[in-house]
């Protein structure tokens, strides 16, 4: 068996056997061709070895990503709820409501994103395979970001940080913007995806398979870029909301809000998408629930992960 599928030779580390690896074609993966589903089931345990081997010859010098890239007021807030839920107001007067059902506010700190984006870097330069997400219409970079996922992003340090990002902040902040998403939040999914002047064009207009969708931008502070932003479909008057991301700002928004991606015309846009939603992909239907009581939003759910993946 060639390296176009796997490599045997047991005398290379694993790190070196996975950089020895040669990735099916962009256009065998867009067609969904067999060999490109058997060249990830086969190297799945030596790619995911192989990120633990990059990761442990790396730590003298390697970014531990975690919470104290976050904005400071955000992770107070955060924590206070944690501790207290009733206090969870402090969390809700940090989030703003820019289109009808979408809600931004800053998660990560903007000074604090040229370390997260560095760490991004080194993991790119790691040269072990990734998966594109190329369910993504026209995204040529990026990753898949979960275990759920073939040719994930299996970096044990970034993997505990996304864990964390979705259980602390994610998930009990989608369930106090939408209540009815609760049971529906179980499992999770994510990628990152960056747009490229010249390179990728739009995204049509869609909607997601989840029950909420949080899109995390990544720029650094003064690395601009035109175009590129969001329009999201406002109910009220049927029209388009036109919104841009700016470093480290979040928006988060039902999966059923239905939102396209403008033509970037310079520079790029990086970001990281993670979704929640129920057990093999269900997802609530319509936006009205009982009212549940803080002391619910502030937990983690305790139901086994799935393996189910929407793309």
């Amino acid at each position: 068996m060639n390296t176009t599928t796997t490599v045997n030779n047991t005398s290379l580390n694993q790190l070196e056997r996975a950089r020895a690896l040669t990735l099916p074609s962009r256009d065998e993966m867009l067609v969904r061709a067999p060999s490109v589903q058997q060249f990830w089931n086969e190297n799945r345990e030596l790619l995911s070895k192989a990120w633990a081997e990059w990761e442990n010859s790396n730590k003298d010098h390697l970014l531990t990503p975690d919470e104290s890239l976050l904005d400071e007021k955000l992770r107070h807030a955060v924590t206070q709820a944690w501790e207290d839920p009733s206090k969870e107001s402090a969390v809700s007067d940090l989030i703003q409501e820019v289109s009808p059902d979408v809600f931004q506010f800053q998660l990560f700190d903007p000074e604090h994103l040229s370390e997260f984006r560095d760490y991004l870097d080194e993991i790119a330069d790691a040269q072990i395979p990734m998966r594109p997400p190329y369910g993504i219409a026209l995204n040529r970079g990026g990753a898949m970001l979960d275990p759920r996922s073939e040719g994930y992003l299996a970096a044990p340090g970034f993997q505990a940080f996304c864990r964390e990002l979705i259980d602390k902040y994610m998930r009990p902040i989608a369930r106090l913007l939408f209540p009815e998403i609760m049971g529906y939040d179980t499992q999770i999914f994510g990628f990152s995806i960056q747009y490229q002047a010249g390179v990728d064009t739009s995204l049509r207009l869609h909607t997601d398979a989840s029950a909420a969708t949080l899109n995390i931008n990544l720029n650094r502070l003064g690395e601009a870029f035109t175009g590129s932003e969001v329009d999201f479909h406002d109910p009220v008057n049927g029209g388009m909301n036109r919104l841009t991301f700016k470093p480290g700002v979040a928006m988060i928004h039902r999966g059923h809000v239905a939102h396209a991606a403008q033509p970037i015309t310079s520079g790029e846009r990086s970001n990281i998408v993670l979704w929640l939603l129920g057990d093999r992909g269900q997802i609530p239907h319509g936006t009205h629930r009982e009212v549940i009581d803080a002391d619910q939003r502030w937990t983690i759910p305790t139901a086994p992960y799935d393996h189910y993946a929407p793309f």
